[in-house]
């Protein structure tokens, strides 16, 4: 036992000759074989030469070499995979599912469903919603008499799963068959086979596959989807993870007279988005971005949050999604919670310490300082916030302290495409892309809200610069268009619409 403390406290000693031993065995042993025989015989008299007046034995180096080896492979394989996000689509609907405002309004009042206080509701509420002129919404709902079965809920929603991933395969050039990880989320529609199943189905994806449908998770679904992936990326060698979220609006749109359900008709809209993820290192050279971060919260053990956004069915029967007046207190909650766990992680020191200064104030010596809100443009080039609506936008507007440049991506999807759910946060980087805003090693902070109440934020890093106006790009064609200015209330017009039967007669 005296000897081998004896030897424990001589390598101590001389770790650091150790670890340069260690160095010369494991990089420059396997090259000797290269050199002549007299400079290897050379090189190996001076190595144990100079172990020998160490006092060191080889076959202690030799040890000290694999145990650094296994420490350096244990550390490599202990470390999480880098997760990069290799290129994404959008969905844009075609002209004929293009809906104005006059012809939204047209509608709602052709289907029959409505009271004159909802109709006159609706109006006021489309006319302070940032919604603009040129959002599209299914056929079903555009058709007289309005067509919502599963039928055509499943060609909407066909329509816009099979557009984006057509589309991003394309331009990744990846096989179907190379696609390891599926994760589709829609939170209102949840058909039997799943759409995973559909996916799988249509592209001829392996066996293997590994796949997960998320439903009823909301407007954050589309980060969740990415958490996932993420996890799974870690556990899957060398593949790909495809991401698809949507919403449908088909057997959504709500069709009954309560207030609190009527708000979603004027603010959701079609659209989807599908998003390919990779951990092979070969892809970081053509990959856009890479994943820094992703931060769940969710404070469904609170009455008030469970409850603000629920699905249920009014006094007649008629099934729609309800939104509580305390919706945005909510939401603030929500955020503030999970700046408090993204903070530390993304944070610059300086406005972490002022943050953990009001936290001691406040906490310990119950001083009355108003709380201090870190400065997350010192962290973040550029933010991408779910567009729920105008009153969401304003609020972190507020908030965050952000600037109108910050805020422009969230409000042009807004007025651009509506609430498209858990696909927003991708049209809002899409028009990063497009305006020719990233540039190699930006920060995207992508923030997104869901019933529950969930706040999920994820955290990009832009490995390369992306040239604006890609082809495939939802935001290319009318490009030079935007931004508009979007005034708080825009007044409209009815009579800019006519049914095509009442102009013929």
């Amino acid at each position: 036992m005296d000897k081998a403390r004896t030897v424990c406290r001589r390598l101590a000693g001389h770790l650091p000759h150790l670890l340069a031993a260690a160095v010369l065995v494991v990089v420059v042993a396997p090259r000797l074989s290269s050199l002549a025989p007299a400079a290897k015989k050379i090189l190996q008299k001076g190595l144990l030469s100079e172990l020998n007046r160490l006092g060191i034995s080889t076959p202690a180096v030799a040890l000290a070499a694999w145990a650094a080896a296994a420490a350096a492979w244990a550390y490599a394989v202990s470390r999480p995979r880098p997760v990069y996000l290799v290129d994404l689509s959008g969905h844009r609907a075609g002209p004929a599912l293009e809906a104005s405002r006059a012809k939204t309004i047209a509608h709602f009042g052709r289907c029959g469903r409505f009271s004159d206080e909802s109709m006159a509701f609706q109006k006021r509420m489309l006319e302070r919603s940032g919604l603009g002129e040129r959002t599209h919404f299914p056929a079903s709902l555009l058709s007289v008499p309005v067509d919502m079965c599963l039928r055509t809920a499943r060609e909407e929603s066909h329509a816009v799963i099979f557009g984006v991933v057509d589309d991003v395969l394309a331009r990744a050039a990846v096989a179907p068959r190379d696609v390891g990880v599926l994760i589709f989320n829609s939170s209102l529609l949840s058909p039997t086979p799943s759409f995973t199943s559909l996916i799988v189905s249509r592209y001829g994806m392996r066996h293997d596959v590994v796949s997960h449908s998320l439903s009823g998770m909301g407007c954050s679904a589309g980060i969740i989807a990415i958490d996932l992936a993420k996890r799974l990326l870690q556990v899957h060698r060398d593949t790909y993870a495809l991401v698809v979220s949507t919403e449908n609006i088909t057997l959504n749109a709500y069709m009954g007279n309560n207030r609190p359900m009527l708000v979603t008709n004027t603010l959701f809209r079609v659209g989807g988005a599908a998003i390919l993820l990779s951990n092979r290192g070969a892809d970081r050279a053509r990959a856009k971005y890479q994943l820094i971060h992703t931060v769940r919260t969710h404070r469904g053990a609170h009455d008030q949050s469970y409850s603000c956004v629920t699905q249920e069915e009014d006094d007649g029967g008629r099934v729609g999604v309800s939104l509580s007046k305390e919706l945005m207190v909510v939401a603030g909650e929500a955020l503030r919670t999970n700046i408090t766990t993204l903070g530390p992680l993304a944070l610059p020191m300086s406005e972490q310490l002022r943050f953990l200064a009001t936290v001691v104030l406040t906490r310990v010596f119950r001083a009355r300082v108003r709380a201090y809100l870190p400065d997350f443009k010192l962290a973040f080039e550029h933010f991408c916030i779910h567009a729920g609506g105008r009153g969401v936008l304003d609020e972190l507007e507020r908030s965050l302290k952000l600037s109108a440049w910050h805020m422009e991506p969230s409000r042009m999807t807004l007025y651009r495409f509506g609430n498209t759910s858990s696909s927003s946060l991708w049209y809002e980087l899409a028009y990063c892309e497009a305006k020719g805003r990233i540039r190699k090693g930006d920060r995207v902070w992508q923030i997104a809200f869901g019933s529950g109440f969930k706040c999920n934020s994820a955290v990009w890093k832009a490995l390369r610069t992306v040239d604006g106006g890609e082809e495939g790009n939802p935001w290319t064609p009318e490009l030079d268009e935007l931004p508009v200015d979007v005034p708080k209330v825009s007044p409209i017009d009815e009579s800019t619409y006519k049914f095509p039967d009442d102009q013929e007669s």
